[in-house]
C-alpha cells in the first residue's frame, strides 16, 4: 500500500504528455539537493518511478509553468503553486522568530525589495552592491544574501529559477498567480498538510505525517484526531510496527489507500527520496538502516560518498556509490553493496538500472570500481531501452 502510495505502481506506460506528472502528483514535495555528483536530486524520483524523460521538460515545467513553486515544504522543495497557502503559517512563524534580525537588516531589506520591485528577478550578485567581502553570522552570508533569504523564508520572496544552484530571486506579488497569495488559519493549513501526507505515505504512523512536511508532532496528532473523525484517516495496525516500549505502534491508512494489483518497484532512489527521506520509517519498513556519508571523511566511510538504495522487488536490497563522469561520458560505480537477504535477482536488476540510469543522464557506458560486495559485471555499455 505505502509502495503503491508512492507511485510505484505496475501501470502501463502511457503516452502522456508530461511524463512526470504522475510522480508530482503522488509525492506533492520534490525535495532540492545541492548534490550533482550523479544527477540533482529531484530529477530522480520520476526517474525510479517512470523511467527515462526529459529532464529539460521537467525543469521548464517547474520554473516556467507557474504551476508549482519552491518554499520549505520538507526541506527546500518543489510544491503545487495551489498549496503555498498552506505554508503561510510557516512563514508567520519564521517572520516572528526572526523579528530581531530583520530589524537590524532593515535597511538591506528594504533596498532589496526595492531593487526586485524595480529590475525584476535577479540573482545574490546582481543585488549586492559594493565590495563582496562583509559576511555576517548567517553561515558566513553577505547582508544581502541574509536579506534576501529572510524575505523569502517570510513568503516576500520567492525563487524565480537557479542557476547551478543559485536561487534567481523575485517579488512574491510580481511571480506568483494571486491564488498562491492567499492565507489559511494555521489549523486549517495543517490538517490539509496532514491529509496530503497521509495520501502520499498510504499506511503511516504520527512522526510518519509529522515529518512529511515537517509539522510539529503535537500539532500533527491535533490534526490526525480530527482527519480522523472526519474519516479521512482509518486507524490501523501494522505488525512489526512498534514503539520503542515494544507496543503497538499506531498507524493510520488514508481513506482512498488501496492495495495495488500489481507493483514493478525496482528503483533506484535519491537519499532524499519521499520513501525513504524519514530513515526511521525506511528503518521500520524496509529493515534497511541509511545514513549520508557526504560529510564523513573517506576513511570513515563504510559505504561510500553519495550511494543511491536500490530497491529490487519492493524490498531495499542495496545501496550504490554511482557518479556521473561527464567529461568522460561515463557512469562511475564507484561501490555496490547487497543487503543481507536481497533476491536472487539482485545483480540482475541492478545491472538493468545502472544502465538506463546511464542512458538517461546521457552517459555512454559504465565503469565499476568491484568495491563492495554486490557482484556487477566490470563495465557494459548504456541501455537506451
Amino acid at each position: 500500500m505505502a509502495l503503491g502510495a508512492q507511485g510505484f505502481s505496475a501501470v502501463p506506460r502511457l503516452r502522456l504528455r508530461r511524463q512526470f506528472d504522475p510522480a508530482l502528483e503522488r509525492l506533492h514535495v520534490l525535495q532540492i539537493d545541492s548534490v550533482n555528483v550523479f544527477a540533482r536530486s529531484h530529477y530522480l524520483p520520476v526517474f525510479s518511478r517512470h523511467g527515462g524523460y526529459s529532464t529539460a521538460a521537467l525543469d521548464s515545467h517547474l520554473w516556467s509553468s507557474g504551476e508549482y513553486t519552491e518554499y520549505w515544504a520538507h526541506e527546500a522543495a518543489f510544491i503545487p503553486a495551489a498549496d503555498r497557502p498552506l505554508f503561510q503559517w510557516r512563514m508567520r512563524e519564521f517572520r516572528d522568530r526572526h523579528a530581531d534580525r530583520a530589524t537590524a537588516l532593515a535597511p538591506e531589506i528594504a533596498r532589496v525589495r526595492a531593487q526586485l520591485a524595480d529590475a525584476g528577478p535577479q540573482f545574490v550578485r546582481e543585488l549586492e552592491e559594493g565590495p563582496r567581502e562583509a559576511r555576517g553570522p548567517w553561515w558566513d552570508w553577505s547582508e544581502t544574501k541574509q536579506a534576501v533569504e529572510l524575505l523569502f523564508a517570510r513568503g516576500e520572496v520567492v525563487a524565480a529559477g537557479r542557476e547551478g544552484f543559485q536561487r534567481r530571486y523575485a517579488l512574491a506579488e510580481q511571480a506568483l498567480p494571486s491564488r498562491a497569495l492567499e492565507d489559511r488559519s494555521r489549523t486549517e493549513a495543517q490538517r490539509a498538510l496532514i491529509e496530503r501526507a497521509a495520501r502520499s505515505l498510504g499506511v503511516a504512523t504520527l512522526a510518519d505525517l509529522a515529518d512529511y512536511h515537517r509539522i510539529q508532532v503535537a500539532d500533527a496528532r491535533s490534526a490526525v484526531r480530527d482527519l480522523e473523525d472526519a474519516g479521512d484517516l482509518v486507524p490501523v495496525s501494522v505488525a512489526g510496527w512498534v514503539s520503542t516500549r515494544g507496543a503497538p505502534e499506531q498507524a493510520w491508512m488514508h481513506r482512498e489507500t488501496r492495495l495495488p494489483a500489481r507493483l514493478a518497484p525496482d528503483a533506484l532512489l535519491t537519499p532524499f527520496d519521499p520513501l525513504v527521506w524519514f530513515r526511521p520509517r525506511t528503518e521500520r519498513m524496509f529493515d534497511f538502516h541509511y545514513r549520508i556519508e557526504i560529510y564523513n571523511p573517506q576513511a570513515k566511510r563504510k559505504y561510500g560518498y553519495y550511494c543511491l538504495p536500490l530497491m529490487v522487488g519492493g524490498r531495499i536490497a542495496g545501496r550504490i556509490d554511482l557518479k556521473a563522469d561527464r567529461a568522460g561520458r561515463a557512469l562511475l560505480v564507484q561501490a555496490a553493496w547487497r543487503e543481507p537477504g536481497a533476491p536472487a535477482r539482485t545483480v540482475e536488476a541492478a545491472t538493468s538500472l545502472l544502465a538506463r540510469a546511464a542512458a538517461w543522464q546521457g552517459l555512454e557506458s559504465m565503469r565499476v570500481t568491484g568495491v563492495g560486495n554486490l557482484p556487477l559485471p566490470a563495465g557494459f555499455p548504456a541501455d537506451s531501452g
